[in-house]
Order: C-alpha cells, then structure tokens, then sequence
C-alpha cells in the first residue's frame, strides 16, 4: 500500500505523536510524509524528523492531500488543533477545498495523544482502514462527516462578512499571518467593504496590522472568502529546541562607528534574502540564502527563531511594535538586531527593499559586511541601538 501522510501544525510533533502514528502506518505500507505550515516545520527541525517528514514543499493542506490522491492509496490527515471542534472545522475548511473528496479513502487522525481524540473516515471507502487504525490507536471512530459549508459568508455585493469559528477570548487574530486584532469574543466576524477590513466584530482591532495587511499606501484589497485565517498562539511552549550553540545577545547604542559583529567569509560573494512581515513564508523566501533580513518585531522574533535551526544569521529590523505572539525565540549567533526609532521599521524595510533588493526577495552582495554597511548608511538617521548575538 503507497500511504501518503499530511501532518499539519506542531503540537501533534511535539507530543511525539507524529513520529508514533508513521511507524504504525509504515505496517501497512510505504509511507510519504509532509508538513503544512511553517511552524510544523520548525517542529520538525526540533524533532530531527526532517528525513522522515518533508519539509521542503509549500503547499497548503488540501493541496498536499490532492498531490497524493494522484500516486497514494490512501490519505492520512493528522493535526491537533485547540478542541476537537476546532479540529473538525479545520478539516472541514481543508475537505471543501477538495475537487472530489471521494477520490482516495482519506482519514484524519485529531487530537491523538488527548482524551478527546478521534479517527475520522472522511469518506465511505475509509471505513475499513480507519476502523483498524482506530483500534490500535485506542481512539473511538466517528461517522463519516456529512457535507458542511465550514465558512460562513454573508456576500452583499461591496461588503462580506466572514464568521471566524474557534476563537477564545484574548486570543490574537490573524489574516494571512498578520495579527489585525484582538478578540474580546467567541463571536467574532469579519467584515470587508470593496476588500478591505472596516470591522471586526467581537475585537478590538489592530490598525497598524490593518495598515500592513492592505500594503499602507498602496492600499491592496484582499478576498476574505480565502484568506487564512487563524487564532492563538503560533505553537506552545512544551518542546525541546534543536540543539545549537548560541551565544548572550550585546545590545549597544548605534553610533557612526558601529561595526558589524558577524563573521563570514568575505572573499565570495552571498545571497541574501529579505522577510518582510510575512514570516509565515520564510521556507518558501529564503531558497538558497546564506543570511537573511527581516523586517518587524513579530517577523524577526518568528523567522530568526526558524532560521536558527537552519545555522542563518540575520539583520533584523524591529521597532518595539511587537505582539508577542512568538513562542520561545532563538536568534543564531554572529546576527544583528537593529532598533530604529518607533513606528520606522515599516518605512526602514521599504528603503532595503526598494534601494537594495531592488524590489526582489534575493539579492547578492559581496560579503555580509558589505551588506551589513549598506544598511547602516541607507537607514543609519532612524537607527537607536543594534544587538548583537
């Protein structure tokens, strides 16, 4: 039997369930694994399963499971969302992406290692597996689920307003991996006139992720019908970070004479990538890059902490505005912090980008000095302090 395995999110890595249910699967026959979500992936680096789970595809769930339905024999889908509500509605959402849900026997395997776990046969012909699977995972075996519309859309022309289910109060909100509000409600919906976000009903808005998710000036509209939506935090803290060396961060007022403090060979040129607040893309971005810059709080905390696993020094570019939504954060040594001064990280990455990158997401330089001085000669008037790790 060719076994194709989607796992989404980190916790049913960190829990060491992940690793279980492929060596109970791989019984049954040859087993490929792949993660969806960047987070997983990070997990996955923590774990030391990148050889058993691919970490390398960006592709969202539903089009991991259409990619296997082509050359498996079956599907699993294995995740552990907050409730096992939650995990149902996630699948839900991932199911009706499907064009034939039918097609192969498709099983979700939610919530594992918790009392309220489940094996789900989303389809007839999965019942025979899913039952056996069920009983030597100790897990009870729900019906098939009936066909749902997992988003609720009220669609007025102009304005669209979105129901976000599975949200607890004081749980950040995000579109795209951008936080735009803070939910004071377990009702909370969205609401878009012409594609922008007016309202947030159940939160307290966050104008400044508002402002980054519609590209401030350039004032893009989105489509919340399929936007990804999400709520809590990114991951939990119960997992053992990949072992690295590190160093105590130095955090030192900027001066005409700072230098930088990374040490890189400088007889080759180096690729260098830039992140800007879309950290949740960081796999994808980086390609082959030796050092990356990373533009805002969130994004330097997320992307520094993921590039550490893979030994990528960054120049990061933060401004205090940070949401703290990150789990914990390891940045690799020989990177550079830069404060500049409140609300400028925004208008100091646009400057990289632009005059730098060339409006590209990889660029070449000769050496990370190289680098690290063209950023403190473009940006050096809103620069405060620079840490270095």
């Amino acid at each position: 039997m060719e076994i194709g395995i989607v796992i989404h999110g980190p916790h049913i890595v960190d829990t060491g369930m992940a690793l279980k249910i492929i060596e109970i699967l791989a019984r049954y026959g040859n087993c490929t694994a792949r993660m969806a979500g960047t987070i997983g992936k990070t997990a996955v680096l923590d774990a030391h399963m990148e050889n058993t789970i691919d970490i390398k595809a960006s592709m969202k769930p539903s089009e991991c499971i259409e990619d296997f339905f082509k050359t498996k024999d079956v599907v699993f889908l294995l995740n552990h969302g907050k409730s096992i509500y939650n995990g149902y509605y996630f699948a839900n959402i991932v199911v009706s992406k499907l064009s034939n849900r039918n097609c192969k026997p498709l099983i979700q395997v939610e919530r594992p290692s918790s009392s309220d776990g489940e094996i789900i046969p989303w389809n007839k012909g999965s019942i025979p597996l899913a039952q056996d699977i069920s009983r030597v995972l100790e897990l009870p075996l729900s019906d098939v689920p009936d066909t749902v519309t997992p988003i609720r859309i009220e669609d007025h022309g102009h304005r669209i307003i979105r129901k976000v289910y599975g949200v607890h109060p004081g749980e950040k909100i995000l579109v795209n991996g951008i936080i735009v509000g803070f939910s004071n409600s377990e009702d909370i919906q969205i609401v878009t006139e012409d594609g922008f976000i007016t309202d947030i009903k159940g939160a307290e808005i966050k104008q400044h992720g508002l402002e980054k998710l519609h590209a401030y000036e350039d004032r893009i509209p989105i489509d919340i019908t399929k936007c990804w939506v999400k709520s809590g935090p990114l991951r939990s803290n119960d997992f053992s970070v990949r072992s690295n060396s590190g160093h105590q961060p130095e955090i030192k007022p900027f001066t005409e004479n700072s230098k930088p403090a990374l040490d890189m060979d400088s007889s080759q040129q180096i690729r260098v990538a830039i992140i800007d607040h879309e950290a949740e893309r960081t796999f994808e971005i980086i390609e082959d890059a030796q050092v990356v810059v990373t533009v805002g709080d969130d994004t330097t905390e997320i992307a520094g902490d993921i590039l550490y696993r893979l030994n990528i020094p960054i120049i990061g570019i933060t401004d205090g505005d940070r949401d703290g939504f990150s789990h914990r954060t390891h940045i690799y040594p020989g990177s550079m912090v830069f404060r500049v001064m409140s609300g400028h990280d925004d208008i100091v990455g646009r400057k990289i980008k632009e005059e730098l990158f060339l409006d590209q997401k990889i660029a070449s330089f000769n050496s990370l000095e190289d680098i690290m001085n063209e950023i403190q000669l473009l940006v050096k008037e809103f620069i405060e302090t620079v840490t270095h790790y």
